[in-house]
């Protein structure tokens, strides 16, 4: 039997790949300065879950995504503090492996599988830089109580976010800092998902309020399934004042959008000021963006084969000035 393939020494094709891989996304994100900036990033990366333990997936094996594409996954995230992933599914191979290539300077924290149809098998994930970043406390899912009219359903328990939200607080140079992340549930139609923006929109306001002692420095980021800027769904998002990074506004989110017709899936906001009982941002958020890996890996292959090698999500990042003293 042929022995496992060792993950962390790549072949020279693929380290040649990798190596120019690197040098291109260190152009497009700022580098970690020490004690100066921070920069948080959210990745749905498509049902990252199992993994086929080789260099190069065979024709017709499943799953696509192997060890070459796992490194150009982590190429990305190590040039982060934080990075919110969603779609982690219950097999944690592929997130195993990751955390190998990323080396014992990276952690994470995850919640459990989420069951049921709308659940899709999926966690919520951080990964972090210990170096940089330390978790401060705080770690919880989001849930509403069973009283509580919020317009996620119409009947008792089933009346809970298809995924319960995510809150993680962080600790960065003295800065603390709470993370917030979610998927929302697609549904059949976009009308379908404003009901669950709005509770979630909501119910974000009303939990800030109260865990204000905890920080100022609340941020929201993941997949909303958000259709355009100005449509229900996004009027649903920012009806409580949670502000989208003008620094993503017109940038694609995903693989498969077309010039001219992006959607907004992905989002990273937080509360503006002049809002009372809320946490406010005191970090200065300076550059923001995307990293697109269609050109470097896509290659003969459709976009759809490479949105299941890396994902049909560009990841998003947001760089954060901490303030001096």
């Amino acid at each position: 039997m042929a022995s496992e393939p060792d993950i962390l020494v790549p072949p020279q094709t693929v380290a040649a790949r990798l190596a120019g891989w690197e040098e291109h996304v260190d152009g497009v994100v700022p580098a970690k300065t020490g004690g100066s900036n921070l920069l948080i990033a959210t990745w749905n990366l498509r049902a990252f879950g199992d993994l086929t333990k080789a260099w190069k997936t065979p024709e017709g094996v499943s799953p696509k995504r192997n060890f070459a594409d796992i490194h150009a996954i982590a190429t990305v995230i190590r040039r982060f503090d934080v990075v919110a992933v969603q779609e982690v599914r219950g097999n944690l191979r592929a997130l195993r492996y990751l955390l190998k290539v990323l080396g014992e300077d990276w952690a994470f924290i995850l919640t459990d599988v989420t069951l049921g149809k709308d659940g899709n098998n999926e966690r919520l994930a951080f990964l972090f830089d210990t170096r940089r970043v330390k978790p401060s406390g705080l770690a919880c899912e989001l849930v509403v109580p069973i009283e509580q009219e919020t317009g996620v359903s119409a009947s008792g328990l089933e009346r809970q976010f298809a995924r319960t939200p995510y809150a993680v607080s962080f600790l960065s140079s003295g800065q603390t800092f709470t993370l917030i992340t979610l998927h929302v549930d697609y549904g059949d139609t976009a009308a379908a998902r404003v009901p669950e923006l709005k509770a979630i929109a909501k119910w974000l306001a009303g939990w800030a309020e109260q865990e204000f002692g905890w920080d100022h420095n609340l941020i929201a980021l993941g997949d909303f399934n958000i259709d355009r800027v100005g449509d229900p769904l996004f009027e649903a998002f920012t009806s409580t004042g949670l502000a989208p990074a003008p620094q993503l506004a017109d940038l694609p989110r995903t693989i498969f959008d077309k010039p001219g017709a992006a959607h907004f899936y992905d989002q990273i906001a937080w509360f503006t000021k002049g809002q009372q009982h809320r946490p406010v941002l005191n970090l200065e958020a300076l550059a923001g963006g995307q990293v697109d890996f269609v050109d470097a890996f896509q290659g003969e292959g459709t976009r759809n084969d490479l949105s299941w090698h890396i994902s049909d999500h560009f990841p998003l990042w947001v760089e954060f000035a901490i303030p001096a003293g």
